[in-house]
């Protein structure tokens, strides 16, 4: 079976910018609007992916997982309705939100789901910050008058990654993107972000954007001091109950096919060339669903990948 690739879906953002298009030569809905977002492997009721071409063109996400499941992933998932993983490309050219996504424990009680994920830093600029748990000593006492007060941001521990390293962000970890960033994010599949403070900014209609304060207190991990970039493991840059995620560096010449002989994975090219036994070409920025059954793909030149699995 051949790769499976989408078309991605562009969110318009405020923070958002023309990356896309710069970097992966991507070609934009609208000239002129700052696009923050490509979703890129969804499912969901308001958004889906869609193939782009071969045996299963004009088929959605949804569709594949539910009516071509074992023919396509494999078999030993579990029967969910909707495809685990949702993946994006985050372009920030001003900061985010800080932000909070509810723990699996309390998430339905605040009308919310579950929302655990990863960032792989593709690219940054110089001295551009990440911002994520808190700063040492600051208790929820404290970081509620901060929200009284406006400084919020004072209470956020910042970091200063550089290309290629990666964090997991656990549901409950407050974090925020900051401006100047090009991230490739993998997560379970939700939406639902809690705002704690959007630094008195103003939304795309002119109004200031919808904060979620009681949500986001009771979302908190209040313990989550100064976390650091993340050391991979090996080949592993994250792994845990809802997705696994590889980086492979191949050289020219060398393969790659799926990690487990009875299930897909995604690979996202971060560099470099990738070719099908058919003679298909992938480059920089293109995510492939390498069905269960399909042959593996060489590297036509020195490539870096990420490779996403189920556990």
């Amino acid at each position: 079976m051949e790769p499976i690739t989408f078309r991605p879906l562009y969110m318009e953002r405020i923070w958002g910018g023309r990356e896309l298009h710069r970097v992966y030569g991507r070609t934009l809905p609208e000239p002129a609007l700052p696009y923050g977002e490509s979703w890129e492997i969804v499912d969901r009721e308001e958004a889906q992916s869609i193939v782009r071409d071969g045996q299963f063109a004009g088929k959605t996400l949804n569709e594949l997982w539910t009516q071509n499941r074992e023919e396509v992933f494999g078999s030993g998932f579990p029967n969910s309705k909707r495809f685990p993983i949702l993946i994006k490309i985050l372009d920030a050219r001003d900061d985010l939100s800080i932000q909070v996504h509810p723990p699996a424990t309390i998430a339905a009680q605040l009308g919310g789901e579950p929302k655990t994920e990863m960032w792989f830093i593709a690219d940054c600029d110089p001295g551009a910050k990440l911002y994520v748990g808190l700063k040492s000593g600051v208790t929820r006492h404290d970081f509620e008058t901060a929200i009284t007060d406006g400084t919020v941001a004072d209470c956020i521990h910042a970091i200063t990654p550089k290309s290629g390293d990666s964090i997991f962000i656990e549901s409950g970890r407050l974090h925020a993107i900051g401006a100047g960033f090009l991230i490739h994010e993998i997560q379970q599949n939700s939406d639902t972000t809690y705002r704690v403070f959007d630094w008195n900014r103003l939304g795309l209609d002119g109004k200031p954007r919808e904060l979620h304060v009681a949500e986001s207190l009771a979302s908190i991990d209040f313990n989550d001091y100064e976390p650091s970039m993340d050391l991979p493991n090996g080949d592993t840059l994250a792994s845990c109950e809802y997705f696994k995620t590889d980086r492979k560096k191949l050289i020219t010449g060398e393969s790659i096919g799926n990690p487990y002989p009875s299930k897909f994975s995604i690979l996202s090219i971060i560099d470099g060339v990738l070719e099908s036994p058919s003679g298909q070409t992938f480059g920089k920025g293109n995510f492939i669903l390498l069905p269960v059954n399909s042959s593996a793909l060489k590297a036509m030149e020195k490539t870096t990948v990420l490779q996403i699995s189920l556990p």
